[in-house]
């Protein structure tokens, strides 16, 4: 069990909250003894605890077998009992952790400093922070290794880079493994409520007139009990039924468009759809998500489109196959 092994730890348990933790990064963190596992965890939704404070707050609890007596997702809490545990307490640790260290003090205090204060026999970095403002937190630190498994680090990082300079596209699928689409639910609940967490955490969630007209859908987040997205219509035939469940969520927006410059904005859209959208979306789309089920269908329903991709990250959500995919253009 190398430097690669504990940081493949900590990307594994990052891509369960991929975009989840909108607008921040997805992150995750190990915290060992010794070549032994103290503590594996990630960064989960934007505002609470970064994944090295998780880490080292369940590391604590390993080693001193105690429970703490908090909500460990507040950060100013977590950050102040941190700095009360004895100054060699993890000073015989390891920390290993995919994107560098927060330098600067926002929503949550820096990271950096908590190990500067707590001084880590080795704190092991996927990736610099490409952030001007957030970076520079390791120079703080002593002991620091660069590099590790950092493509790997660059790839999870990737919509974090995107949605700051402009919209990221995540496209999402849900297909049976032969490739067809429709006909109602193809996914599992827990697929199903993977969705409702990403619709929770975008800007927007974009569709086609098509999928309004046909499926006449709610699109809302009942699986996780959170507030509905707000939706944009892509359709050049404004001829939609405004008597749908769709136009009748309380507390969102929903409008029609006929272009797509909207995109061009920095921030995350999220899009469900077939055939149409991805033709029309082709040129723009950065990551396709599919959730593909173990079943063959017979449905004709499926998308003529041709388009590279790269598998970035898989993982089963019960009996489904969740794939992270970039697009590679023509």
């Amino acid at each position: 069990m190398n430097d690669d092994f504990f940081m493949q730890l900590a990307l594994d348990i990052a891509w369960k909250y991929q975009l989840l933790t909108y607008p921040n990064p997805a992150v995750g963190a190990v915290v060992t003894l010794d070549g032994k596992i103290l503590s594996v965890e990630a960064h989960q939704k934007a505002g609470t605890s970064h994944a090295e404070v998780l880490a080292l707050l369940s590391a604590y609890e390993t080693l001193s077998q105690k429970k703490i007596d908090f909500n460990r997702f507040d950060a100013q809490k977590a950050h102040t009992f941190l700095r009360t545990v004895s100054k060699d307490f993890f000073s015989a640790c390891s920390i290993y952790v995919t994107l560098e260290p927060c330098a600067h003090e926002g929503k949550t205090p820096s990271c950096a400093s908590l190990l500067e204060l707590l001084n880590l026999k080795r704190v092991i970095i996927g990736m610099k922070d490409p952030i001007a403002g957030h970076d520079k937190g390791a120079e703080r630190l002593k002991h620091v290794t660069f590099g590790i498994c950092e493509k790997e680090c660059e790839a999870l990082l990737e919509p974090f880079i995107i949605w700051q300079k402009r919209t990221f596209i995540l496209f999402k699928l849900a297909q049976t493994t032969n490739g067809r689409i429709g006909g109602g639910y193809l996914s599992s609940k827990a697929s199903l409520t993977h969705v409702h967490k990403i619709r929770e955490v975008c800007d927007t969630l974009l569709i086609g007139g098509n999928t309004v007209r046909e499926d006449r859908p709610t699109l809302d987040c009942r699986f996780t009990n959170g507030n509905a997205p707000n939706i944009i219509i892509y359709t050049k035939n404004d001829n939609l039924d405004r008597e749908i469940p769709l136009f009748h969520i309380k507390n969102r927006d929903v409008s029609v468009k006929d272009k797509l410059d909207f995109l061009q904005k920095p921030g995350f859209i999220l899009v469900e759809g077939g055939e149409g959208m991805l033709k029309v979306l082709k040129e723009k789309i950065d990551w396709i998500l599919f959730y593909q089920t173990p079943k063959l269908s017979t449905n004709d329903l499926s998308y003529n489109i041709d388009m590279k991709l790269a598998f970035l990250h898989q993982v089963k959500i019960d009996v489904d196959l969740m794939i992270w995919s970039r697009h590679l253009g023509d």
